[in-house]
């Protein structure tokens, strides 16, 4: 029996190996452009549409809290900076007269710290403590709370509270008025 031997060189191995396999195809690639948007959204103020602030005699003072007042900012900017205010009306009872009324400028509004915040910035307290607590009016809007800086949304919670100093000469009766929170 004869055996043929066959002898080849390394580059005719590889030439061989090349011829017999095929061609290698390239791994298709395609690029696609994607795009999104961040929307914007509004700064807006909610607060309780109703609350009891208590009772108390003339000359006494009452002190109640308001409920939660919240900012929520998303309008996501690049300056999410804001100012809350905070106004009210004159207090009435019975037909208004002088005894029947209770100025703003009697009611002190005291915000206090936040309750809850999101998002970057400072958050700061229009009155941090009952120390601070300043005299509502209803012609000039009173800082109830503020937020500077930081970037895209945020919000602050707040819980204010209203101490009403009952003037010595009011007569009895259930005072009704509207305090009114802003913000821009």
């Amino acid at each position: 029996m004869r055996t043929a031997k066959i002898c080849l060189t390394g580059a005719a191995a590889a030439a061989l190996v090349a011829a017999l396999a095929g061609p290698a195809a390239a791994a298709p690639t395609i690029e696609t452009d994607a795009t999104f948007e961040v929307t914007a959204g509004t700064l807006d103020v909610t607060a309780p549409a109703t609350a009891d602030l208590g009772s108390g005699g003339s000359g006494t003072a009452i002190v109640g809290q308001l409920g939660d007042v919240t900012v929520a900012d998303t309008r996501a900017s690049d300056d999410a900076s804001w100012t809350a205010s905070v106004t009210a009306t004159v207090f009435q009872t019975g037909g208004g007269s002088p005894p029947e009324t209770v100025l703003p400028e009697e009611i002190d509004y005291w915000s206090g710290p936040a309750t809850a915040t999101t998002g970057t910035g400072t958050f700061t307290p229009g009155q941090l403590t009952s120390g601070d607590a300043a005299p509502l009016s209803s012609g000039t809007p009173l800082t109830a709370f503020g937020h500077g800086g930081g970037t895209g949304n945020n919000s602050a919670t707040w819980n204010p509270t209203l101490v009403v100093n009952v003037p010595l000469d009011s007569i009895a009766g259930e005072y009704a008025g509207t305090v009114t929170h802003s913000v821009a």
